[in-house]
């Protein structure tokens, strides 16, 4: 089965969030904060990837929410991260821009979805 542009994106995100947490503990040793984005960073994939054997269209639909929510908390995270300083701006930019093109992947597939 051919990879779609959200597994493949949702999974790259999901590599940078990793890295942003080995990131945040080695260099600026922050632990509480890092441990928060990884969760919802790389969960945003994860509910994607299940949605691959969802067993109906609601439940595919349900994933796929799960990860929407999961992708705004994480930009929520973000946004708390460069507020406080443990991101620069650039970094933010960055990391920000990939969360935001993944939220509104989500949303246009959820919408489809519901179509249906």
């Amino acid at each position: 089965m051919k990879e779609t542009a959200l597994q493949i994106k949702s999974y790259k995100f999901a590599v940078r969030c990793v890295k942003l947490c080995q990131y945040l503990q080695q260099e600026k040793k922050e632990f509480i904060l890092s441990k928060q984005i990884i969760r919802s960073g790389t969960s945003i994939g994860a509910s994607v990837r299940e949605a691959e054997y969802a067993q109906s269209n609601a439940d595919f639909v349900h994933k796929f929410s799960i990860s929407l929510k999961e992708a705004n908390e994480t930009s929520y995270w973000l946004q708390l991260l460069k507020d406080t300083d443990y991101l620069d701006i650039i970094l933010y930019d960055s990391l920000n821009k990939d969360c935001t093109e993944l939220l509104k992947l989500l949303i246009s597939t959820i919408n489809t979805l519901k179509k249906r």
